[in-house]
């Protein structure tokens, strides 16, 4: 006896909705690279990720997919994505593997 089985057992009555799946928006993507530089600020590292030309919402968009991919916190401010801590190389990946061009500054 399954899960589904014992639920269908203690209530009857319930029925299944179907799932939906929710597509991924598509991001912009640009010709020139975007910037992948290293900082410290305060004695802490953090990766900047600047130079992205298309829409801000897409730019925050992919702020978001990335924080949550690295468990990191970070934010958007000015054009730039800030993230807590040396991510370069991972970043670097993830943003090729989506088709963009990147290049790396200072280090």
């Amino acid at each position: 006896m399954d899960l589904k089985d014992q639920l269908k057992n203690l209530f009857p009555t319930h029925e299944e909705k179907p799932v939906v799946k929710v597509e991924k928006p598509n991001i912009w993507l640009q010709d020139a690279p975007i910037i992948c530089k290293y900082e410290k600020r305060k004695g802490k590292p953090i990766t900047i990720l600047e130079g992205y030309t298309g829409a801000t919402s897409d730019f925050k968009i992919l702020a978001k997919e990335i924080k949550t991919k690295l468990s990191v916190g970070g934010s958007f401010k000015d054009d730039k994505i800030i993230i807590q801590g040396d991510f370069r190389d991972t970043i670097m990946k993830m943003l090729k593997d989506k088709g963009f061009k990147v290049k790396r500054v200072g280090g």
